[in-house]
């Protein structure tokens, strides 16, 4: 009789794992998870996508805050997630390029993620503390110049987009100051606005409201054109340091071999999200590029990652020996 029961109880497992693999994807929430403080751009634009998204999957997708180490934190575990489309990652120019360069990373940006989606990119801002004494970008190099190592630059930490850019901008100009590592940028503008430090090359979708409340001033965009939704910020190529564009491009992840099918609803999902007005307008209004649909895809994000990979590696350790 017991071994009868026994039978009976592993065949009910067996049956209960049976009908949960067969339950269509998604049937419970999705974990989202963004590498970076809540309240900065990268969790901004995650909530947007995650809210309209819930839409087309009929789950809920939730926003998990895994920050610390440049995004390397949270990009490690979605690099360790379960493989079945419930754990996907939102990430970035600096977490899945320029981290690589610069850390000594426990997962391969390339071979340990699939790629579901390419998302808006925007350009960087440089701005600063509103009652810095430069009037515009030429005064503020001359200034920097005139006080080496005085001034001090809020980043996201060693290896990010802002820790980078600074690192850039040193180098072609041949001026020195100080890097502020915080767990993210929403940190790091709160000490902006503060006086605490002086400087950020910050994405413009975190740092346009702060403009227009006049809590910061912007120099220039990193961008050929002058955005649609800040038209009185110049360009670098204006304000007197041409060619130094940066955009920063996000996409979403998941862990490699999650199945085709969730990759492929994930994927519909974003589309979806991306097409709709109301997310389109509010995307535009915080400075956002919304890329065309041709270039959503996973593969077109997968070709991305890897050009920019080739692109930036040498870049990214060449200024980096010139400014640390």
């Amino acid at each position: 009789m017991r071994a009868y029961r026994c039978a009976l109880a592993v065949a009910a497992a067996l049956i209960g794992i049976g009908a949960t693999a067969a339950q269509p994807y998604p049937s419970r929430p999705i974990t989202l998870i963004v590498p970076f403080a809540a309240g900065g751009p990268t969790d901004t634009l995650a909530r947007v996508i995650a809210e309209r998204m819930r839409v087309s999957l009929g789950q809920p997708v939730i926003i998990e805050n895994v920050a610390g180490a440049s995004g390397s934190i949270g990009v490690g575990r979605v690099a360790r997630a379960i493989p079945d489309g419930y754990t996907i990652g939102i990430g970035q120019w600096d977490t899945h390029v320029l981290n690589g360069a610069v850390l000594p990373l426990q997962y391969d940006l390339l071979k340990d993620f699939a790629p579901i989606a390419q998302l808006p990119s925007n350009p960087q801002l440089i701005v600063a503390r509103k009652d810095l004494p430069p009037k515009d970008l030429g005064e503020l190099i001359a200034w920097l110049k005139a006080n080496p190592e005085k001034a001090s630059q809020g980043t996201a930490g060693a290896g990010s987009a802002a820790h980078i850019s600074g690192a850039y901008f040193q180098s072609l100009t041949s001026t020195r100051f100080q890097f502020v590592p915080y767990r993210g940028a929403a940190p790091a503008m709160k000490d902006l606005m503060g006086g605490q430090i002086d400087l950020m090359f910050d994405q413009a979708v975190n740092s346009l409201p702060h403009v227009r409340g006049g809590r910061i001033k912007a120099y220039a965009v990193t961008a050929r054109t002058r955005l649609a939704s800040a038209p009185e910020i110049p360009t670098v190529d204006e304000a007197g340091l041409p060619g130094f564009y940066i955009s920063v491009w996000r996409g979403l992840w998941v862990p490699k071999d999650a199945p085709l099918e969730a990759i492929g609803k994930l994927n519909a999902a974003v589309m979806d999200a991306l097409a709709d007005p109301a997310v389109r307008q509010r995307l535009a209004d915080l400075g956002q590029d919304i890329p065309p649909r041709e270039q959503q895809t996973p593969e077109a994000l997968g070709t991305l990652h890897k050009t920019e990979i080739a692109k930036w590696w040498p870049i990214v350790n060449a200024a980096s020996k010139k400014a640390n």
